[in-house]
């Protein structure tokens, strides 16, 4: 018998590389409409620590609309309706959800695994509906210039998968976009954020918790029996940090949120401490022949506001409401794809505007401050006037162009 790997080849309407938010659920919607898809992702299951977990009114809305909402909120979440900051010693509110046309009027705080697990379980109910894990993608495949599939590495040797359509929703660090030599315009970002989790007491209370001082930014996200936390630094400056010493770091955490006293010591090393380097670009062109980005692989975005993972689902949505006729119909054009990246190119541009705004205004001015001797104007004047808080609510929540399902469900479930 050889021991040699083997390749297996397999076909499909639709092949997604990524399976983050913006992979499963174009595959989730697509597989529901009748299109014949494989979601490759390269890990093993979709269990990664401190991804975006705030799933947004806009998101809740369309999981409502695919007649799920009920189902999705009976596993553990937290219901956040409202937004507010500490600012030295006064603690302001700044954005209101309560006021939205949406079923659901809450962002949800839950574990992206979580979101990842239902829509997958979901998926494999429809015949057409193909997840691969851990199949790490690796080379396009071409024909005359067109890509017409893709090849990724697994467990059991070479995996060929040919499609109509290849969709890159791998990420801000894209295999696909890399391999298709896609242009990127970097728009850059101030900072970087140091994830890290501590344990949850009773008496901490349940709300996410957020605090604002000279020179830092600490956000404590309720998570049960823990707290996933961030704290936000210069970019770059983490390697002052560890020059520091991770004593000097456990008490800076102390110092923002004392009642968490000797658990800091649950940060036993360097390892329990994530860096995630903040970027702010985007795909001058999100597609080429037989390839479309979508999602973070097109244009990542600042965790500022959360928004990531919405993004990447409203455009999940437009792409599969675009192209499911083509795909059925097997003949997919490049203006399909460019009416893809035309529908949701002025809801991520504002969406970036906004956040390069608030990174340059905001963000580098706590950074660099030696004191904070006053409450900023805007932060104040929605602290004052709860109307004007249905604003950022509105914007956080929903976006500046939220997507509805309009795919009917042509494909039948085999199994409940």
């Amino acid at each position: 018998m050889s021991d040699e790997p083997r390749q297996q080849t397999i076909t499909a309407q639709c092949a997604i590389a990524g399976g983050g938010p913006a992979g499963v659920m174009m595959g989730f919607l697509l597989a529901r409409a009748g299109v014949k898809v494989v979601v490759l992702e390269k890990h093993a299951d979709f269990f990664r620590d401190f991804r975006g977990d705030t799933i947004h009114p806009s998101t809740l809305e369309v999981m409502d609309e695919l007649g799920l909402l009920d189902a999705f909120l009976e596993l553990p979440h937290q219901n956040v309706d409202e937004l507010s900051v500490e600012i030295g010693d006064r603690t302001l509110k700044v954005a209101d959800f309560s006021h939205l046309p949406t079923a659901a009027k809450f962002i949800a705080m839950m574990p992206q695994w979580d979101f990842l697990d239902f829509l997958a379980a979901r998926g494999k109910g429809y015949p057409n509906f193909d997840l691969r894990l851990g199949a790490d993608v690796d080379e396009l495949l071409t024909d005359n210039g067109k890509v017409v599939g893709l090849k990724a590495a697994t467990h059991e040797g070479d995996l060929e998968v040919r499609a109509d359509l290849v969709v890159g929703a791998d990420g801000r660090h894209s295999t696909v976009r890399s391999l298709a030599r896609m242009e990127v315009e970097d728009i850059g970002a101030p900072m970087d954020v140091l994830w890290m989790r501590v344990s949850r007491k009773p008496e901490d209370g349940d709300a996410t918790f957020g605090r604002v001082e000279p020179g830092r930014f600490f956000i404590m996200i309720n998570r049960g029996d823990y707290w996933q936390c961030a704290y936000v630094i210069p970019k770059g400056g983490f390697n002052q940090l560890r020059r520091d010493g991770l004593e000097a770091f456990r008490q800076i955490i102390m110092g923002l949120k004392p009642s968490l006293g000797a658990r800091v010591r649950e940060l036993e090393t360097w390892d329990d401490v994530k860096l995630l380097s903040v970027r702010v670009d985007r795909l001058k062109k999100w597609y080429r022949p037989g390839l479309l980005c979508i999602g973070d692989a097109a244009h990542a975005m600042s965790p500022i506001g959360g928004v990531g993972v919405n993004l990447a689902v409203q455009d999940a949505v437009a792409a599969a409401n675009i192209l499911a006729l083509p795909l059925l119909e097997r003949n997919v054009s490049e203006a399909d794809l460019a009416r893809v990246q035309k529908r949701r190119t002025l809801p991520m541009k504002l969406t970036q505007r906004l956040q390069v705004f608030l990174q340059d205004r905001v963000v580098t001015s706590v950074l660099t401050a030696k004191e904070i001797t006053d409450i900023p104007f805007p932060v104040r004047i929605l602290n004052d006037f709860p109307l004007l808080r249905r604003i950022p609510g509105r914007i956080i929540g929903l976006g500046f162009r939220p997507e509805h399902v309009a795919l009917p469900e042509v494909a039948r479930m085999t199994r409940a």
